[in-house]
């Protein structure tokens, strides 16, 4: 035979054998973690005050470990219905809102693209945004609720009820104390007995994670569990407080007149958003108090991350199961004078974004700018998912996640809560759009803290121009707001919306008073 023809057949029975090879392999399971309102501040990431994150920082050590990683919604309802529908608010409309399969039923959720490959597809916790008739239901092999009450009342997560524990007196925080609170619990923080950690709703959402890891699957698995820690209230066990000294936690970077250098149409706003909270705290002498309780419950937070990924590493699913954890957004908590989300600024957009498994490279930290928006296409390529209908907006970070030293940077979008409204974020810069008279602009490369807006010099016109190529040139109308007590329509354990038609009937908040007067009203 000639040789060259003999070679020639051998290289393409390798091919083939190697194409059967890629075909048959096993896909890969997914273990998908979420957390709520967690910023920067965890250990594997550089910004302080830094938490005691052992569990997420030992996740990133054998992946990737994203520093610049930014959020796709400025809150929980719209950075959520963008991770799970694949698109913005501009194409959606969810600039405020949660509910993406209700005016777009067309578009196929991320656990519906898991479901049509064949996954096992498990939730839990917080995924989507937490009150009644906001997780979209579909493809869900299992969603775990913890309780009847749950199930009965629209799927809305109650993370604080009846059945769980809450610090005494209460109120607890110093913010709060003697207040009459009507919901929310806001800036409100204080510790658990030790003993009754596994009463909380987040431990019993690990715990049931655990359970799932420890049984047997014939097929691959989506099991995906959200922790509503560390959202407020901040409440966890005693244990996660003495972790700290309040005393020597580090408040964080501030400059008296941050905000002086603002558009006009957000100045007034921001300054009166930090009169009503930071300077409250400040005053009462309470900023380290505030972040002692946000501190803590990152710890704790963590703690159930950690049941969770011993529980995977023990069972037969360890080196065949991609992992991923990510916060819907950031959170300030005295940065330009601001506490919360809400903003887009670093502190509300930079978030925990940290993966390991087959396919990701290990102990590697990489600045390239992306985006919670990638979430989506990265999960098909790496677990050849159909593409949905629906288009992704986000790209794919299978081969920054394989090479993360050779990726390269990029201009990241985020929407805001209105049409028209964003910012456009890369390694060096930060362009934010609210109208063509108020903007801002910050070289966060040299300017990290965003304290001096270059927006209205000169110099900075051809780099806004530039930045603003990335932006959308059409944005959707907002989402119509749904009401549950007129449209939401809950049987049978199950919920609909349908206008107009709805039987729901909310839940009393939960506000067990230490003070009887203050519980009779």
């Amino acid at each position: 035979m000639n040789p060259s023809r003999f070679l020639f057949s051998v290289t393409l029975f390798v091919l083939a054998s190697m194409g059967s090879l890629f075909a048959t392999a096993p896909r890969p399971n997914v273990l998908f973690l979420a957390v709520d309102d967690m910023n920067d501040f965890v250990g594997c990431l550089p910004s302080r005050p830094n938490a005691i994150t052992p569990n997420i920082n030992r996740l990133a050590a054998r992946g990737v470990c994203f520093t610049n990683a930014h959020t796709a919604g400025v809150f929980c309802a719209p950075s959520r219905a963008a991770i799970f529908s694949g698109q913005y608010a501009s194409t959606t409309g969810c600039y405020t809102t949660p509910n993406y399969f209700v005016h777009h039923p067309k578009i196929e959720s991320l656990q519906t693209s898991f479901s049509k490959a064949g996954y096992t597809t498990l939730g839990a916790g917080k995924l989507f945004h937490h009150p009644a008739g906001a997780i979209d239901q579909r493809d869900w092999t299992t969603f775990f609720l913890r309780n009847q009450f749950q199930r009965d009342g629209g799927w809305a997560l109650e993370s604080w009820s009846s059945d769980t524990p809450v610090p005494q007196p209460f109120p607890n925080s110093v913010y709060n104390k003697g207040k009459q609170i009507t919901g929310g619990l806001f800036l409100e923080w204080g510790a658990i007995p030790n003993d009754r950690e596994e009463e909380l709703a987040d431990t019993i959402r690990a715990n049931w994670a655990v359970e799932q890891l420890s049984r047997k699957h014939d097929k691959p698995f989506f099991l995906a569990c959200g922790f509503y820690a560390p959202h407020y209230p901040n409440y966890c066990p005693q244990k996660y407080f003495d972790m700290y000294s309040r005393d020597a936690i580090e408040t964080p970077a501030f400059k008296e007149d941050d905000l002086a250098d603002l558009p006009d149409k957000v100045r007034k706003q921001r300054q009166n958003r930090k009169a009503f909270h930071y300077d409250k705290l400040v005053a009462m002498d309470a900023w380290k108090d505030a972040l002692h309780g946000y501190l803590a419950c990152t710890s704790y937070a963590d703690a159930m991350v950690g049941r969770i990924l011993n529980a995977l590493e023990s069972s037969p699913y360890a080196d065949n199961t991609i992992v991923v954890l990510w916060s819907d957004h950031g959170y300030h908590l005295g940065e330009k004078g601001q506490w919360g989300k809400h903003t887009l600024w670093e502190r509300t957009s930079n978030v925990p974004f940290v993966w390991a498994g087959p396919g990701v490279a290990k102990g590697a930290k990489t600045d390239v700018t992306v985006s919670l928006i990638d979430l989506y296409p990265t999960l098909v390529e790496q677990c050849q998912l159909p593409s949905p209908q629906q288009t992704l907006e986000g790209v794919s970070l299978a081969s920054t996640l394989r090479d993360p030293a050779n990726a390269r940077d990029r201009n990241v979008y985020l929407p805001y809560m209105n049409p028209g409204e964003y910012a456009i974020m890369n390694r060096d810069w930060r362009f934010i759009h609210y109208d063509d008279k108020n903007q801002e602009l910050y070289h966060v490369k040299e300017d990290p803290h965003e304290w001096n807006n270059l927006a209205s010099e000169s110099q900075s016109a051809e780099i806004i121009k530039e930045l603003q190529q990335s932006a959308p040139t059409t944005f959707a109308d907002p989402e119509p707001k749904l009401n549950a007590r007129r449209d939401l329509v809950v049987e049978a354990g199950k919920f609909r919306w349908q206008k107009g038609k709805g039987n729901y009937v909310p839940h009393p908040k939960y506000l067990p008073y230490s003070d009887a007067t203050a519980q009779k009203k």
